[in-house]
């Protein structure tokens, strides 16, 4: 029975050196769960202990916690299907070779800059991004961007009439009981993130275009603890609930939907970041999680020793959890 003892200890060591100000994390194996609360909350304006409830900006979690669940849940239910067209749901997208199964995998090879993009408006954002260009990296390479669950996003308001937010709220974090979970928290239990034009960020999505979207944002915005990442990570690892259970779709260089799938050897291993310091791994051929929520960009964003060790901790987990 795998204790992560060393797992523990490395991710412990990333507040001891002050790499992040705290950590609140967590291990499954099987049916038991461990979590742990170590250091701070922030360092700025003052410095802060963790209690281990508090709310983490999840940034791109967020699309493996929402959006993908939900879209998986419309392909169980027939709605749509992994080879339409984006065309057939957003008809201002030019390019009809690009399909769902490429927005969820990464390989649309939509890509392009987009002028004054920080200055646009929701609406003016979208338009921007619906007449980016489909580059030769198409169906080719995988290349990780927040446009194709964006895209998602807005195929998902389609069928449900609502902002993706509210469908995910609905469709996903209620009925999977995430009690905290949310798109709208209170600042007061937020761990905050970094200065925007002076003012430090907390209760607001970090990410620009989650900012922008508002509630039309698939790609970044949601708000949780470590409890309700533990429980969705439990809810994952179960094979009976049918728009979280992954059917490993692999490709090269290793992506499933939504999903990095790690190379342990059994192929098995989902994983996914936040761009705040949040990271979950999925190990289903030994039955053990790991979720770990940091605070890696506070109080400023460059953070290039944490992305370092993040590798380090990641395999520390895989080889404890054989």
């Amino acid at each position: 029975m795998a204790n992560f003892e060393e797992t523990k200890a490395q991710i412990i060591d990333l507040v001891n050196k002050r790499i992040v100000p705290g950590a609140s994390f967590g291990f499954i194996n099987s049916a038991q769960t461990q979590k742990f609360i170590y250091g701070n909350k922030e360092w700025v304006p003052e410095i802060t202990p963790l209690k281990g409830d508090e709310l983490h900006d999840l940034a791109s979690l967020t699309k493996v916690m929402g959006t993908v669940p939900l879209i998986l849940k419309m392909l169980d239910e027939k709605l749509i299907n992994l080879h339409d067209p984006i065309k057939k749901y957003l008809p201002e997208f030019a390019d009809d070779r690009v399909e769902l199964f490429h927005l969820i995998t990464h390989t649309s090879g939509i890509h392009g800059y987009i002028p004054n993009r920080d200055a646009l408006d929701s609406d003016e954002l979208i338009q921007a991004l619906l007449k980016l260009p489909v580059t030769d990296t198409f169906n080719k390479k995988v290349v990780y961007t927040d446009t194709g669950l964006i895209f998602l996003g807005l195929v998902i308001e389609k069928f449900y009439h609502m902002p993706v937010q509210d469908a995910i709220m609905k469709y996903i974090i209620e009925p999977e009981g995430l009690k905290d979970a949310t798109f709208d928290p209170d600042p007061k239990r937020c761990v905050p993130t970094y200065e925007v034009n002076g003012q430090m960020l907390q209760g607001v999505a970090n990410d620009p275009k989650a900012r922008q979207l508002g509630k039309h944002c698939g790609s970044a915005g949601m708000f949780a603890t470590l409890d309700d990442v533990m429980k969705f990570a439990q809810d994952m690892l179960k094979t009976d609930k049918k728009f979280l259970y992954h059917n490993f779709t692999t490709l090269d260089p290793g992506r499933s939907l939504g999903w990095d799938v790690k190379p342990d050897g059994s192929g098995h291993v989902l994983f996914h970041t936040g761009y705040t310091g949040e990271f979950l791994a999925l190990d289903y051929q030994h039955q053990t999680a790991m979720v770990v929520m940091t605070n890696r960009v506070h109080p400023i964003q460059n953070n290039q020793l944490f992305l370092e060790r993040r590798e380090t901790i990641l395999d520390a987990f895989l080889n404890e959890s054989k």
